[in-house]
């Protein structure tokens, strides 16, 4: 399908954040756009107020005629009326990542992968390319505060993507330049186990590199992908060494065979995102990128919703929010928390994501949790699943050993918050858990906390 004989397009869950970057950059482009989401959010009525068409029923009747193409998520139900629908009509209907190899195709595209890391990575390397005058496109995985949206829109002959891995997505793209951040074990409900997930998955989206491309591979995983230009901490071709804070930035020296860049200055917090941003800049060098924009980049990169966001700060107490829904992203966001914020009280509510997830990872969440001082764990969010039998939040309580657990439900949870002591307040998870960061703020903001916040 060619992109200019697209003049109405209908979304079948366009609230997704990757979604909705597709839905404003056809809507730049003039093209009608529809969409069905089950759930207001903040982010539809955005869309809305941009002048796209939401509904929130699965109603075929509702949907419009003469759409051209029809993109949906994998995350949707596969017995969902509209999604059913476009299928019985024979109308195209492409998945979120086809429609994105299609507009990433005839561009230089630069493809950041891994479990996790890659929203935060793919923004940076955005804005270190802007930062040097490359007015890049990106199609993002998060709200960036630096453009104020998950789609940037540019001139130039390169994009950023986000490559996901789950459900085999990033076998639609063929990047110029491809960054593989780690890959620990997750969506084994799609791959079945680990090593499915390397074969079928990661070496496969290697294979997909352009002819003279350049892929960077985490300094851990070079073993399986030999072939790969390795990064790290300390470690890897390309590497960050001499790391340390100062007067709140992590500053850092980046140096490989043919380059020394020294003291550059983050202003997002833990060792995992001075990782992050060694990626970050060798993806952004082979676009070409210079040093001066990358020093201005990092320094001025505001972050994502979601990642270490850091919702309200007083004297008394810190709320942090954060999108982490595995083990590993748990443990960074946790280990940068404490190093923030040294000898204060942690306190997390994590709302777990998906019954497989929690299965497959109980005893990596447990383990993670427990590194803080109390923790709320809420009812799992199963997104697009069925309960397993056996699987519930208690599952990972149980598991528990130094921290002291709560389970509560999202009911309960205001109060249960407003009866404690909280120092550092941390809330985590990829489900709905973010409806209560507004409550939490305007809570600790009204000052109803701050009284207690140092009370012994």
């Amino acid at each position: 399908m060619n992109l200019k004989d697209i003049h109405k397009i209908y979304f079948i869950g366009i609230g997704g954040i990757g979604m909705s970057a597709l839905a404003r950059y056809f809507h730049g482009r003039g093209v009608e756009v529809f969409g069905y989401d089950k759930t207001e959010t903040p982010l539809t009525r955005r869309l809305s107020e941009e002048g796209m068409n939401i509904h929130y029923h699965d109603a075929p009747a509702s949907i419009p005629a003469g759409i051209d193409l029809a993109v949906f998520t994998p995350a949707v139900p596969a017995d969902l009326g509209e999604l059913q629908h476009f299928r019985d009509s024979g109308l195209p209907l492409k998945k979120r990542a086809e429609v994105l190899g299609i507009i990433s195709r005839g561009m230089k595209t630069i493809a950041i992968a891994g479990t996790h890391g890659k929203t935060t990575t793919s923004s940076l390397t955005t804005w270190l390319l802007r930062s040097s005058g490359i007015d890049c496109s990106a199609f993002l995985g998060g709200i960036v505060r630096n453009f104020g949206s998950n789609f940037v829109e540019g001139r130039s002959e390169w994009v950023v993507v986000e490559a996901d891995e789950y459900d085999r997505s990033f076998l639609q793209l063929d990047p110029d330049v491809a960054v593989i951040l780690s890959m620990d074990a997750d969506h084994l409900d799609i791959y079945g186990d680990r090593e499915s997930m390397v074969e079928t998955g990661y070496k496969a989206f290697a294979a997909k590199i352009k002819s003279g491309g350049s892929l960077f591979v985490q300094h851990r995983w070079a073993g399986e992908l030999p072939d790969a230009q390795t990064f790290g901490i300390e470690n890897g071709q390309y590497r960050a060494e001499n790391i340390r804070v100062e007067d709140g930035f992590f500053v850092f020296d980046y140096l490989s065979a043919d380059l020394a860049m020294r003291g550059l200055r983050l202003a997002m917090p833990g060792r995992h995102n001075v990782e992050n941003a060694t990626a970050a800049i060798s993806a952004a060098l082979c676009a070409g990128a210079d040093e001066a924009g990358i020093r201005r980049g990092l320094e001025t990169f505001g972050g994502i919703q979601r990642r270490f966001e850091i919702l309200f700060r007083s004297d008394a107490v810190v709320y942090v929010d954060d999108y982490a829904h595995h083990p590993s992203e748990l443990e960074a966001v946790i280990g940068a928390a404490r190093e923030f914020f040294p000898g204060r009280k942690l306190t997390g509510v994590f709302q777990p994501h998906l019954y497989t997830r929690t299965r497959d990872f109980a005893e990596g969440f447990a383990q993670a949790l427990d590194r803080l001082d109390e923790v709320i764990l809420l009812d799992i969010y199963p997104a697009r699943e069925l309960p397993i039998a056996g699987v519930d939040s208690q599952m990972i309580a149980a598991m528990m050993q130094r921290a002291q657990v709560t389970l509560c439900s999202k009911s309960e949870l205001m109060n249960e918050l407003k009866g404690r002591h909280i120092e550092v307040l941390l809330t985590l998870g990829a489900g709905d858990i973010d409806t209560f960061t507004e409550p939490i703020r305007q809570w600790l903001s009204a000052g109803a906390n701050n009284s207690q916040g140092h009370e012994k």
